[in-house]
């Protein structure tokens, strides 16, 4: 199937629109100028050397150029796979918190910062894998299915904020049933989820979805971000701290003990974030050491054949051809 790598070029052609009505306002202005100048047996033979439709020829060309040239910004391109390429690996969800208390700064720049950091760089080791995101605060939402394009989901991470998610609090337990439900139960292995959080919120629910994910072959690891003495927090937008209704400032710390319980009830491993290349290498280690399955192409695609030089080479033959088309007759 064919797709678009930068899809927002193809606002480009909307330019061809005034381009056209310009055009045709500037031959209608031509025929003014010419009725005005008097005699027109006269004036057409003065101007019978001149080929008008041969003006228009050289119009459309570059017109149709222009064309080829924002078609090649936008990159048609197709997925394609190697037919001899055998694809091993695991089912990997990621779920990241996106709730307020992420945008505190104990973590610098914010703890929502550093864990979108982490999950890209992680990303970009898991290029074998195939990956799903799941956003969650109040609510867990699926951001993205398993999918190997790894491209796509740096997208998604990259625009993860706490608007994404209307609902505030911090409901691991939802995610980790949302990342159940996104994964083939089938199969008793193969799977695994990165879980990244400040576990602010206790969820009682989670320890039951652990039970439920470790019956389904899911291992679940734990990304821990903040720090456990806690820091203030301010609203989005706002200049002050946030306040409670005693007019105290509020704290909001990591649940380190929540998320280590995790990943120990589920057969995982527990990450404090401190730095996010040397994270992201560690967990993408521990899995690559999990079991792997053939994975199908039907998850996304990573390796594209872009159809961009085609365009730039009809590009190149029209204006070479609008060169050498005169705006006068051969005598």
């Amino acid at each position: 199937m064919i797709s678009f790598e930068r899809i927002e070029f193809l606002l480009g052609l909307t330019i061809l629109i005034p381009l056209v009505i310009i055009f045709v306002m500037v031959l209608r202005w031509k025929k003014k100028v010419k009725a005005k100048l008097g005699d027109a047996k006269l004036i057409s033979l003065l101007t019978r050397e001149y080929a008008p439709r041969q003006y228009v020829v050289k119009f459309v060309l570059l017109l149709v150029a222009l064309t080829m040239g924002i078609l090649a910004l936008v990159n048609f391109r197709t997925p394609f796979f190697s037919s001899d390429e055998k694809k091993v690996g695991i089912d990997v969800m990621v779920a990241l918190d996106v709730s307020k208390s992420m945008l505190c700064e104990d973590a610098k720049p914010s703890r929502l910062e550093k864990a979108r950091l982490f999950t890209q760089t992680l990303l970009d080791q898991l290029t074998n894998n195939r990956v799903g995101l799941i956003l969650f605060a109040g609510q867990a939402y699926l951001q993205m299915p398993l999918t190997d394009d790894i491209t796509a989901a740096k997208l998604f991470v990259s625009n993860a904020t706490p608007n994404a998610v209307p609902v505030q609090g911090t409901v691991i337990g939802d995610a980790l049933q949302l990342c159940d439900k996104s994964m083939d139960n089938g199969l008793k292995k193969y799977k695994a989820v990165v879980l990244i959080s400040d576990g602010e919120d206790h969820d009682p629910k989670a320890s039951e979805m652990v039970r439920q994910l470790r019956e389904n072959g899911v291992v679940v690891f734990t990304v821990g971000v903040g720090s456990v003495e806690g820091s203030p927090i301010k609203e989005p937008g706002a200049t002050e701290y946030k306040l409670d209704a005693q007019g105290k400032m509020v704290l909001t710390r990591l649940n380190e003990k929540e998320l280590k319980d995790i990943a120990q009830q589920s057969g995982g491993e527990y990450f404090h974030l401190d730095h996010a290349e040397a994270n992201a290498a560690e967990i993408a280690k521990v899995l690559s050491t999990m079991d792997k399955r053939s994975l199908s192409d039907k998850g996304g695609a990573r390796q594209y054949a872009s159809l961009f030089p085609f365009f730039i080479i009809f590009l190149v033959l029209l204006l070479i051809a609008e060169i050498f088309i005169p705006e006068v007759k051969k005598r």
